[in-house]
């Protein structure tokens, strides 16, 4: 029997002679080392076309050389080889190799004052491209915390005041009649407003010592930073004790957007092995239909 060989459809030249910025792969899955624990990814390989008479690139090449990601801690070097590994396999196509990952890095967090602790998910990528000029990689991660409008927290205040000149106008001023009216609901006419919030930022990471690092190391650390500079991280499971302390958090913490954004750029400009960033920061008005944002860049 005559064996046929099969054909090559994507050597074949194109009539449209051109090049191409990316060609490639997305939403590939992947179970990757994120810590202690292996979660799954989802992972856009690709390459450019170069070569304007080429028609395409070895595509199923660049599937393959996942493989050494499979299970294994996510670092720069790792994915440093990959990408160098794309390139070999486009050998003559390409000059520019890229890979980026989407995923969730769930961390375990301890409650505010009780032993109680539950898990949180944070959402991340990781953009990193191999060029003649070099490697480069962005890490961005979503961080959501609670924010208290200072405004808000002023007029509450001015109406607690009006109210309270209002029942004592005529009432003795003893120390047990003030205790028991701030225990009453008289006491708590007016509450400020709070909102979920988050932080989307992007960390420009600097080649260097921190290479090894894993990318869960590197996530963590950034996270503690940003929800350290804010002060009101959300909680996952608590007991009444954790609530009250995430409420005075909330009272020691009043933020606009802007001051959150400038919390969060002066924690990120200290971070180690960071050489430039990108932020955003997202207040979910409760008061309002539309969201408050405030933007911050540095390059360093």
């Amino acid at each position: 029997m005559t064996v046929l060989t099969l054909p090559d459809i994507a050597s074949q030249t194109t009539r449209l002679p051109s090049t191409l910025t990316w060609v490639g792969m997305e939403g590939i899955a992947l179970p990757a080392q994120l810590g202690t624990r292996s979660v799954i990814v989802k992972l856009d390989a690709g390459v450019s076309l170069d070569d304007s008479e080429a028609r395409g690139i070895h595509m199923s090449r660049l599937y393959l050389a996942l493989s050494p990601l499979e299970d294994a801690p996510l670092t720069l070097p790792a994915v440093k080889d990959i990408l160098s590994a794309f390139l070999t396999s486009q050998e003559g196509l390409s000059q520019h190799a890229y890979l980026n990952v989407e995923g969730e890095l769930p961390l375990k967090r301890q409650a505010l004052i009780s032993p109680l602790a539950g898990w949180k998910s944070y959402p991340f990528s990781l953009c990193c491209q191999l060029t003649p000029d070099g490697f480069q990689a962005e890490l961005g991660v979503t961080v959501g915390y609670s924010s208290t409008c200072p405004c808000s927290a002023a007029l509450a205040r001015q109406s607690i005041q009006q109210a309270f000149k209002e029942d004592f106008s005529e009432i003795p001023l003893t120390q047990s009649a003030v205790l028991a009216w701030l225990g009453s609901e008289e006491g708590i006419l007016a509450t400020p407003h709070s909102q979920r919030s988050f932080v989307e930022c992007s960390l420009r990471l600097a080649e260097g010592e921190n290479d090894e690092l894993p990318i869960a190391d590197w996530l963590e650390s950034t996270i503690d930073r940003i929800q350290t500079a804010l002060g009101t991280a959300l909680q996952t499971a608590v007991k009444r004790i954790d609530e009250q302390a995430f409420a005075l958090a909330n009272g020691q913490n009043l933020m606009f957007c802007e001051d959150a954004a400038r919390r969060v750029d002066k924690a990120l400009r200290q971070a180690p092995g960071v050489s430039g960033f990108q932020l955003k920061v997202v207040h979910a008005e409760s008061l309002h239909a539309h969201n408050a944002v405030a933007r911050s860049e540095w390059n360093g």
